[in-house]
């Protein structure tokens, strides 16, 4: 098989900037044809409800039901999945499921109240969602890792019922995903998939009870559907490709570092894995190791498109470099594989995910480190976060105003309301200046 084309940079070429620029630039433009096929689902599922839903997953999925309640599946069902896995399988799902909600359970905040100079009393008061929903890819796909990230943290948070929907082609259960939401504490679960699976969970049906927020991955008719339905509920977030950057001082082991490129490339051609070293020498062994390692993945034409479609070995001055580099990418994934990675990653400014040293590869924060690994793609690190327990939690700020307190406040407000032109807000705090409550 001929060497993977992947692109081949340096900093000190005078064009580097614009064909990095180039490299980094993915087009997450709107699909019309795709928006406007969800707006008809949703438009069908939110007129027609049960009736839409049935038909379109017997149409689509090739399901055979008289009624949408037969498209649940049944807590005993998956206890039945969880129990009937090999000893390998059940031991990896507990022992991952175990450190993600130790992890969770440290991301929890709590309620709080302070008294000012007057008496009042301001505050905060978290509480969880009532209940939310969690999108799972089905068919081929199985991803009982993302069933873990998105329901443990909504259960950790103290979201008060989690819906979970997933595809079942042709009746198609994969028992994983099932004993992933058995192990996570998922409350229901329904065999529909598709833009008409998130629109029911926005809006709800005589059967699908409407949620609060919806989470979790899908293709790209469930993107555009967790868009539209944006306002009416809330959702984590509009996921791109996935995304790796590798930062490398030149000492790790070049097959190490060629795989943990493949780890991300293997999801999908427009997947981005980018290597970032010094040492020009380390950069042509990664490559050899690219060209030798290649041939013995199954998904070898996908990685391969996405390498050359996507990656780039770049060589930098030094880790400096690097570093200011990595930090205007804003990768959904960063590893650091050098000597004293928390000296480089205090340098960092965004990241989804920092993966600190030669052993802490990315596909360990995939699926049993800890950390949750929805994160966040195309630079949008620079201002936002990876999902976890705040994400199915609300804050209510908390005002209690004493006598004393509205004599002095009231004349703030009314000052600054008679200069919006809001007479009626300077007369509601006025009032009160004229009439205090005192004992």
């Amino acid at each position: 098989m001929a060497s993977v084309k992947i692109a081949r940079l340096t900093t000190r070429a005078p064009d580097f900037q614009s064909r990095l620029a180039a490299l980094l630039r993915f087009d997450a433009a709107q699909d019309q044809a795709i928006a406007d096929v969800v707006k008809g689902i949703i438009r069908e599922i939110r007129t027609r409800g049960d009736a839409a839903l049935l038909e379109m997953t017997v149409r689509f999925d090739q399901l055979q039901a008289a009624s949408v309640s037969e498209l649940e599946i049944s807590r005993q069902a998956l206890n039945s999945a969880f129990e009937g896995l090999n000893d390998a399988q059940r031991s990896a799902l507990t022992e991952a499921a175990a450190r993600i909600r130790e992890f969770h359970e440290l991301q929890q905040q709590s309620s709080w109240t302070h008294t000012d100079a007057f008496g009042n009393r301001l505050g905060q008061r978290i509480s969880a969602l009532d209940r939310a929903g969690l999108y799972v890819p089905g068919g081929k796909a199985a991803y009982p890792s993302s069933v873990l990230m998105n329901a443990i943290p909504a259960k950790v948070a103290g979201v008060g019922e989690l819906i979970m929907v997933v595809p079942t082609p042709q009746g198609a259960r994969n028992p994983l995903v099932l004993a992933a939401a058995w192990i996570a504490g998922v409350d229901r679960v329904f065999t529909i998939g598709g833009a008409q699976a998130v629109a029911a969970l926005a809006y709800g049906t005589s059967t699908i009870p409407a949620v609060d927020k919806i989470v979790g991955p899908g293709n790209a008719y469930v993107a555009e559907a967790k868009r539209q339905v944006f306002g009416q509920v809330g959702i984590d977030m509009i996921a791109g490709p996935s995304e790796i950057l590798v930062i490398c001082d030149g000492k790790t082991d070049p097959d190490w570092i060629a795989m943990d490129l493949f780890s991300q490339a293997e999801h999908d051609e427009l997947a981005q894995s980018i290597l970032l070293a010094p040492d020009a020498g380390f950069l042509d062994a990664v490559q050899s190791a690219i060209d030798r390692l290649i041939t013995q993945m199954p998904r070898e034409v996908v990685i391969r498109k996405s390498m050359e479609g996507r990656g780039a070995l770049i060589q930098v001055r030094d880790l400096e470099e690097a570093c200011a580099i990595a930090s205007s990418i804003a990768a959904e994934h960063l590893e650091i594989s050098t000597d004293q990675p928390e000296h480089w990653a205090e340098k960092i400014r965004h990241a989804g995910a920092m993966f600190l040293g030669r052993y802490a590869s990315e596909s360990l924060g995939d699926y049993c480190a800890g950390p949750n690994h929805v994160l966040p793609t195309m630079r949008t690190a620079r201002f936002s976060s990876p999902l976890g327990v705040y994400d199915f939690q609300k804050r209510t700020s908390m005002v209690e105003i004493s006598a004393q307190g509205a004599q002095h406040l009231g004349k703030i407000a009314a000052t600054l309301a008679y200069g919006e032109q809001l007479p009626a807000h300077a007369r509601a705090a006025e009032l009160r200046l004229k009439n205090p409550l005192t004992k």
